[in-house]
């Protein structure tokens, strides 16, 4: 039934509470409720957590949701991994319920006396509580009950006393509860923070240290070994993980060539995500990259960097995959006998083969948790799952809680470029993080609805990784934009979201698309093996690589940069000038970006003073991050953003000294 007073709409629930929302260790976790009851009296609410061991931890008060009548919010924020649950305490407020009648009566000479002996009697049941009150707490509530009882003094001055600051605290610390209800409990589960904050990088080992024969042409692939050498500079950049590709044995069945052609040469070496072949499958190396223990060698050193590596997990097979054999229930066998392959139309996949989910559920499962385990038990604590909207929501339910239940540190990231339903099933059931929409997403207003939209209204579902391009995608504002476009999206990914990520070739401003209307790469990686001279980039300074290394020093340095729902939208007169800020306690970040990177852009900007912690009338020092230059700053400001030098301010907010 409905408590007595009612607490309804409570979020974040997901699937009615059959799922735990998303939480991350020391990230403040927003708790709403409608709360209202018959009548005129006070309520007051809050939040309780209960942490993994099942310890309460301190109530929350809960405050007014904005101007939203009868919404309520407060902040709860887990300290420890695991599963939580908080409830929502609600009562009748008998202390907030005088002070609103007395604030009103007294003044006009109604019921005066009554009013303060009601004030006395209140503040006795106060002094009287449990736990007991410290001494200056003590004293003052004493001094409030004198002033209620002191008929000799002015009724003006007895109310003062009773509406003083310091009393009012001691009361709202220690209130009086009457027809308590509780709603709950509900659950949220906290992760490690890698789940919320991270910057990713991301490389296909067979090109870093490769190497081509001047005279045949002939290209040697990289190795775990070659590869090792490029994870300093990946380190010195600020990256916190490096994602790699599939690193399993190649198909050569219906193996593809060149830009995604049907006619490979002997040489060709084919996609890695066309998994499979007599050197073995998902659980094995391919045998141009190394053996394990050359693995096992390049973890520990992206280890000994600070990296950690992230592996991929495509659940396909190429057409002389083992399991083709061993397992034939895992794939569709068409009417003809044949097994189809892989189509995203207008894309084909001649050389995969999707499985079946369906034929042998129960073997599917058996074999993909030793697949993961067996990488598990080889460093990999992070996997980034290719095309999980093609699989059955119910699999990954199952598996994600599997590795959980075991290894509740590892952590799985979506790449379901989908429609938003299962975008956000793939987050509730419990992937930890989600490839977005914010590549395609390059318009002002529609970043900004993009921003609340991931920080405020899907943020109990799924954490956003903001990547700024993949292997296969390479938006058309990166391929007619120029090198400000490169800055412009990194740095609105960097500051927009807790997480993000580059694809190897981002910082040297790769840009040609295969051909006009494409997202496709001109000489994909995904089907060659691609050689970058990184070295001569860095001495003739072509690269972003600076630019980048400046923004994840940023992202390290603020605390405000690290958290998800903390953003706020800001206005600006130009339609191509975005604003927004984030804050964390005393730390605030402003960000203006111009989204034009062909012409400079002058403007006047317009600051919600009270979302950066300041009144409206007040100034501030803006610090620029990027360039170390100091402003005045107050709610309007001029700003000139010219794309051809900086396109982008990232101000720290500092007081006047």
């Amino acid at each position: 039934m409905v408590g007595r007073i009612p607490v309804m709409d409570v979020s974040p629930v997901v699937d009615l509470g059959r799922l735990s929302a998303k939480a991350t260790v020391g990230e403040p976790m927003p708790v709403r409720a409608t709360v209202f009851r018959e009548g005129h009296d006070q309520l007051a609410a809050e939040v309780v957590a209960i942490d993994p061991k099942g310890v309460r931890r301190d109530p929350v008060r809960m405050v007014a949701d904005g101007d939203q009548p009868n919404r309520y919010i407060a902040h709860v924020t887990p300290d420890v991994e695991g599963e939580w649950t908080f409830e929502i305490h609600s009562w009748s407020d008998p202390i907030a319920t005088w002070q609103h009648d007395g604030g009103i009566k007294i003044p006009a000479g109604v019921d005066v006396e009554l009013m303060f002996t009601e004030a006395r009697l209140l503040l006795e049941r106060v002094a009287a509580g449990e736990p007991p009150l410290d001494k200056a707490s003590a004293a003052l509530v004493q001094g409030g009950i004198a002033a209620a009882s002191d008929t000799e003094r002015p009724a003006a001055a007895r109310l003062a006393a009773l509406q003083d600051p310091e009393l009012g605290a001691v009361l709202l610390a220690h209130p009086l509860r009457e027809l308590t209800s509780i709603s709950g409990p509900h659950r949220f589960r906290a992760d490690r923070t890698r789940a919320l904050f991270g910057s990713w990088y991301e490389f296909f080992p067979r090109s870093e240290g490769a190497a081509r024969d001047e005279k045949t042409g002939k290209i040697t692939s990289g190795t775990f070994l070659t590869a090792m050498e490029r994870l300093d500079r990946v380190a010195e950049m600020g990256f916190d993980v490096l994602y790699l590709p599939p690193i399993h044995p190649i198909g050569e069945l219906n193996r593809k060539g060149p830009n995604n052609t049907l006619t490979p040469g002997p040489d060709d070496t084919g996609s890695p995500w066309a998994i499979g072949s007599k050197d073995g499958g998902h659980d094995a190396i391919h045998p141009d990259l190394g053996t394990f223990d050359d693995f096992d060698a390049f973890v520990a050193r992206a280890k000994e960097l600070g990296l950690e590596v992230a592996l991929d997990l495509a659940l396909q097979a190429a057409p002389d995959h083992p399991w083709v054999t061993t397992h034939p229930q895992f794939f569709t066998t068409r009417a003809d006998g044949t097994i189809a392959y892989a189509e995203n139309p207008p894309k084909k996949y001649q050389d995969i083969y999707p499985m079946n989910f369906d034929n042998d559920p129960a073997g599917v499962c058996r074999e993909v948790l030793r697949v993961v385990k067996l990488w598990m038990s080889h460093g990999v604590r992070i996997f980034r799952v290719d095309n999980p909207h093609t699989k059955p929501l119910a699999f990954w339910e199952w598996l994600l809680a599997e590795v959980r239940r075991t290894d509740p540190d590892v952590l799985f990231l979506s790449e379901a470029f989908t429609k938003p339903a299962m975008m956000h099933g793939l987050g509730a059931i419990g992937y930890h993080q989600s490839y977005t929409y914010f590549t395609w997403r390059t318009g002002k207003r529609e970043i900004e609805d993009y921003l609340r939209e991931v920080s405020s209204e899907s943020d109990h579902l799924m954490r956003p990784n903001f990547f700024v391009n993949t292997p296969d995608i390479l938006h058309a504002y990166l391929q007619y934009g120029g090198p400000a476009a490169f800055k412009v999206r990194a740095a609105l990914a960097a500051t927009g979201s807790p997480s993000w990520g580059v694809y190897a070739g981002y910082e040297l401003f790769e840009h040609v698309a295969v051909k006009p209307g494409s997202e496709e790469y001109l000489d994909s990686e995904k089907y060659q093996i691609r050689i970058r001279d990184w070295k001569k980039h860095d001495a003739e300074g072509t690269t972003l690589a600076p630019y980048i290394t400046r923004l994840n020093e940023i992202r390290r340095q603020h605390p405000a940069l690290q958290l998800l729902r903390n953003i706020t939208i800001h206005w600006s007169d130009d339609e191509q000038v975005l604003v927004f800020s984030k804050k964390h306690e005393d730390d605030v970040v402003i960000t203006i970006i111009n989204l034009d990177p062909h012409g400079a852009r002058e403007t006047m900007i317009h600051l919600d003073m009270p979302a950066l912690g300041l009144s409206w009338h007040d100034s501030f020092v803006a610090h620029d991050e990027i360039t170390g230059e100091d402003w005045s700053w107050h709610q309007h400001n001029y700003v000139r953003l010219d794309p051809g030098h900086e396109p982008a301010h990232i101000i720290s907010v500092r007081s006047h000294r």
